[in-house]
């Protein structure tokens, strides 16, 4: 799928949540938080830096969720959009985390 700019989007909806996850690349790791996840990808808001180009291979550590593997598609201000590697553990993983255990978390602050 893509927008108006030519360029590719998400095709699954996303869901706003909070959950303390962690995210290696080779030997490095970085603490973040997932911000918002669907069913084909997450966005990780870092704590700090991780220097992991589009098309790097990735491993995303969750307590809820267990041990994803993706591809970074961005990084960016200290965002990171990973997708999910298309194989049947991480399809299944998010989707008994849908399942079980999401609740979409609303903005505290109002406009």
């Amino acid at each position: 799928m893509s927008n108006n700019l030519g360029m590719d989007v998400r095709k699954s909806p996303r869901s706003r949540c909070r959950l303390d996850s962690r995210i290696r690349y080779f030997q490095q790791e970085a603490v973040g938080r997932v911000i918002n996840i669907s069913r084909t990808g997450l966005a990780l808001e870092l704590t700090g830096k991780l220097p992991a180009a589009a098309g790097s291979q990735v491993v995303i550590e969750n307590d809820d969720i267990g041990h994803l593997e993706g591809v970074v598609r961005w990084n960016y201000g200290g965002r990171i959009g990973i997708m999910f590697r298309p194989n049947s553990n991480s399809i299944a993983k998010v989707a008994a985390y849908f399942r079980n255990f999401h609740q979409e978390v609303r903005p505290v602050l109002s406009r």
